[in-house]
C-alpha cells in the first residue's frame, strides 16, 4: 500500500504519518468544520460502524486535516445484524476499511481471517491504555483492534431510600442477600434491583467478577469453562434470589423498568459504566436520589466485571491500512474526541489520558455520594483477566434461550450453565475448532 500523493510530498514516513494525524490539536478541531466531500489528493477511508455519535467524531476529524478523508456508514447494532453485515462483507470481500467490533465479539470477526494484525502498529501505545481493554483487543497475544472505551460493572443504589431506612450499602454478595430482604420488608413491592434473563452479557458480566474465565486460549486450543466453580457460584447465588423473591425481573430499559426505578420499586442497578448517562436520560427527575458503588464482592476480594466496550479493528483487504489507523489512533487517543462526546454521551475512554479529560468535562449533579469517575476508575482497576471465546456473541443468545424458563421453575441456573457449557463445546466442534473442557492448564 502507498500513501496518498499528498502525504508522500509532504515526506512523511509510515510512522510520522500515523503519529502526526493523531495528534492534530484541539485547535483544529475546535474551529474546523464539517467537510462533506474528500479534498483533493485525500486518502478515503471507508468505516461501518453503530456508536453513537460516530458521525460528529468522523466529522471533527475530517475537518481538522487534509490528508485522510472518512465516509461513515451507520449500520445496524451487532447483535441485530451489524456483525452478520460485517462478516458477510469480508466473505464477499467487500469489507470497508474500518469494521466495528465489541471486546466481546472480536474473536468472531478474527475467525473469518478478515482482520489485519496490529501489533506493530500499536505497541507505542500500549502503556496508556486500561489493561482490561488492553487485553480485550489482544485475545491471542497479538493486536486485532484499537481500543474506544471499557464499561466495567458498578451498583447504581437510591442512596435516598438506603439512607431513610437504615440499610447499610453492600459490600459484599452475603450483605447484598441481607439488603435485599430488608427493601423487601420496608416495601413488599419493592426489590433491590432487576435479574434480567434475558440478557447474556449481562450474566457473562456478573460472572467475569467471579475470575473464572469462560475461555482462555492455548496456543491452537481452546480451554472452555463456562460451567466452572466461579460460575456455578454466581449462577446459584442467584438462583437462591430469584428462588426467594428478592430481586425483579423486568428487563432492564423498558419502560416497566424506568418507572419501578423512579417509583421506588426498583432500589438499584447492577449496570455497567454507560449506565451513567442511561439513568440521566431515562429518569432525570432523579436527580439526588442516586448514588454509584463498585459491585458487592465475593468473600471481600475487589473485582468488578465488564458489560459491553468498543473497539475497532482494520479489515485484513484494506487498500489504505495506514490511512485508517490514522483515523482509529486520533479517534482513540485525541484529547477532543472525549470533549466530542461529553456533548452528548458520559464516555468512559479506554485510553486513560483521556479518561481524565472525560473526568473534566463531566457536568455531574445527578449523583450523590462518591465522585462517579472516582468509582469507575476503581471499579475498572478491579477488573480480573478475562478472554472471550470465538462463539461469544453466539453464545449470549443461549443464554437467553436456556435461562428463560427458570423463573417458572423450568430449571435452575447452575443447571442451564452446564447445558450452556455442552452446546458451547459442541458449537466450537463443529467450527472445526481445537476445544478442551475445564479450567486452562
Amino acid at each position: 500500500m502507498e500513501l496518498s500523493p499528498a502525504l508522500r510530498a509532504r515526506g512523511l514516513s509510515r510512522r510520522g504519518f500515523l503519529r502526526a494525524t493523531a495528534a492534530l490539536g484541539a485547535a483544529g478541531l475546535a474551529g474546523g468544520c464539517s467537510a462533506t466531500a474528500a479534498p483533493p489528493g485525500a486518502t478515503k477511508v471507508t468505516i461501518w460502524s453503530w456508536l453513537t455519535g460516530m458521525d460528529k467524531y468522523v466529522a471533527a476529524f475530517n475537518g481538522a486535516q487534509r490528508d485522510v478523508f472518512v465516509e461513515l456508514r451507520v449500520i445496524a447494532a451487532g447483535l441485530s445484524g451489524g456483525y452478520a453485515q460485517q462478516t458477510n462483507a469480508i466473505r464477499a470481500h467487500n469489507a470497508p476499511d474500518v469494521l466495528h467490533v465489541e471486546y466481546q465479539g472480536l474473536p468472531q470477526i478474527l475467525l473469518t481471517g478478515g482482520l489485519r494484525d496490529l501489533t506493530a502498529d500499536m505497541a507505542d501505545l500500549e502503556s496508556q491504555y486500561s489493561p482490561a481493554a488492553w487485553r480485550g483487543v489482544r485475545p491471542d497475544g497479538r493486536t486485532w483492534g484499537v481500543p474506544m472505551d471499557l464499561a466495567p460493572m458498578v451498583f447504581y443504589y437510591r442512596k435516598d431510600l438506603f439512607d431513610q431506612h437504615g440499610i447499610a450499602l453492600p459490600r459484599t454478595w452475603d450483605e447484598f442477600r441481607a439488603a435485599a430482604a430488608a427493601v423487601k420488608q420496608v416495601d413488599p413491592q419493592a426489590r433491590i434491583c432487576s435479574f434480567p434473563l434475558n440478557d447474556g452479557s449481562f450474566f457473562a458480566g456478573m460472572s467475569w467478577q467471579a475470575g473464572d474465565p469462560w475461555w482462555t486460549a492455548q496456543g491452537d486450543t481452546w480451554a472452555v469453562d463456562i460451567a466452572g466453580e466461579g460460575t456455578l457460584r454466581t449462577g446459584s447465588f442467584w438462583q437462591s434470589m430469584i428462588s426467594e423473591n428478592l430481586v425483579a425481573g423486568v428487563v432492564h430499559g423498558t419502560q416497566d423498568w424506568i418507572a419501578g426505578m423512579h417509583d421506588g420499586k426498583l432500589w438499584g442497578l447492577l449496570g455497567a459504566s454507560w449506565s451513567v448517562g442511561t439513568l440521566g436520560r431515562s429518569i432525570p427527575k432523579d436527580t439526588g436520589r442516586w448514588a454509584v458503588a463498585t459491585m458487592p464482592t465475593w468473600n471481600g476480594k475487589p473485582s468488578n466485571g465488564v458489560q459491553g466496550g468498543t473497539a475497532f479493528g482494520i479489515s485484513a483487504e484494506s487498500e489504505v491500512p495506514e490511512a485508517a489507523m490514522t483515523f482509529l489512533r486520533w479517534l482513540s487517543t485525541n484529547p477532543d474526541v472525549p470533549k466530542i462526546g461529553s456533548t452528548f454521551t458520559t464516555p468512559f475512554p479506554a485510553h486513560l489520558p483521556n479518561r481524565a479529560i472525560a473526568r473534566q468535562a463531566y457536568k455531574g449533579g445527578y449523583f450523590i455520594g462518591d465522585p462517579v469517575y472516582d468509582v469507575l476508575d476503581e471499579a475498572a482497576k478491579r477488573v480480573p483477566d478475562w478472554t472471550w471465546g470465538p462463539n461469544a456473541l453466539r453464545l449470549f443468545s443461549t443464554i437467553s434461550d436456556s435461562f428463560g424458563p427458570v423463573r417458572g421453575g423450568g430449571t435452575t441456573l447452575p443447571d442451564a450453565l452446564k447445558k450452556i457449557q455442552q452446546s458451547a463445546v459442541a458449537d466450537m466442534r463443529a467450527k472445526g475448532l481445537s476445544v478442551r473442557e475445564g479450567k486452562s492448564a
